[in-house]
C-alpha cells in the first residue's frame, strides 16, 4: 500500500546529478517557506484578503526569485563543508564541479517575469561571487552559513519594513534551523565517498 511507502527512508544518492536536485529542492524550500509562512502570520486574520491582492502577489513572486539563488549560495555552502572532509587529492577541480553544478541547477529556470533578463543575470553573476568565496575559508559552522545572508533575506520579505522591524531576530533563526535541518538530512542520504568521485569526475 502507498500508505505504508510514506514510512519508508528516502533513498540515499551518490551522484551529481542527485545531488543538484537534492540542492534545487532545499533552495526552493528555503526561498518560499519564510516568504509566505512570515507574511502570513504577520496578517493574521486578514491573510486571506493579504492573499487575494495581487500586488502582494506580484512582490512575494518578485522576493521568491531573488531569495532562490540566496537559497542556493547557502545550501551550496552546507554541501562544501560536508563533502570537503572526502575530497581527493585534486580539490580543487572538485570545488570547482560543485560551483559549477549548482550554477547549472540556478540555470535550470528561465529569466522570471517577475525579475526580467537584467536582474536575474545579475543575481547569477552574484551568486558565482559568493560560491568562489565559499573556498577562501575552512568549513562554517552549520549555524553561521546564514549570517552573511541574513539582512538580504529579511530585506526580501514582502512585508512593509516598519511592519518587520522587530522580526529579524525571527528570520535569522528560522535560516539557522533550516539550514540544520538541510544538512542533517544530507548527512543521512548521501554517499560521501561516492558523490566525491563524481564531482570529481565532472571535469577529468
Amino acid at each position: 500500500m502507498q500508505l505504508f511507502g510514506f514510512f519508508r527512508r528516502r533513498p540515499p544518492f551518490r551522484d551529481s546529478g542527485a545531488l543538484a536536485d537534492f540542492i534545487d529542492e532545499q533552495s526552493a524550500f528555503v526561498a518560499q517557506k519564510a516568504i509566505y509562512e512570515y507574511s502570513r502570520a504577520r496578517a493574521g486574520h486578514y491573510a486571506k484578503v493579504l492573499f487575494s491582492e495581487q500586488s502582494f502577489l506580484d512582490a512575494a513572486e518578485r522576493s521568491r526569485w531573488l531569495a532562490y539563488p540566496v537559497g542556493l549560495a547557502m545550501v551550496a555552502e552546507v554541501v562544501e563543508g560536508v563533502l570537503r572532509p572526502h575530497r581527493s587529492n585534486d580539490a580543487r577541480r572538485q570545488f570547482d564541479a560543485l560551483c559549477a553544478l549548482v550554477l547549472s541547477v540556478f540555470d535550470r529556470y528561465p529569466v522570471p517575469e517577475a525579475l526580467g533578463a537584467a536582474a536575474w543575470n545579475e543575481a547569477r553573476v552574484e551568486l558565482a561571487r559568493r560560491l568562489q568565496l565559499i573556498g577562501l575559508h575552512p568549513p562554517k559552522r552549520v549555524i553561521d552559513i546564514s549570517v552573511p545572508f541574513e539582512k538580504t533575506y529579511f530585506d526580501l520579505l514582502p512585508i512593509h519594513e516598519k511592519l518587520r522591524q522587530s522580526d529579524f531576530p525571527t528570520t535569522c533563526n528560522y535560516l539557522k534551523v533550516t539550514l540544520c535541518n538541510i544538512h542533517d538530512e544530507l548527512t543521512k542520504r548521501m554517499d560521501a565517498p561516492a558523490l566525491a568521485e563524481s564531482l570529481g569526475a565532472q571535469n577529468a
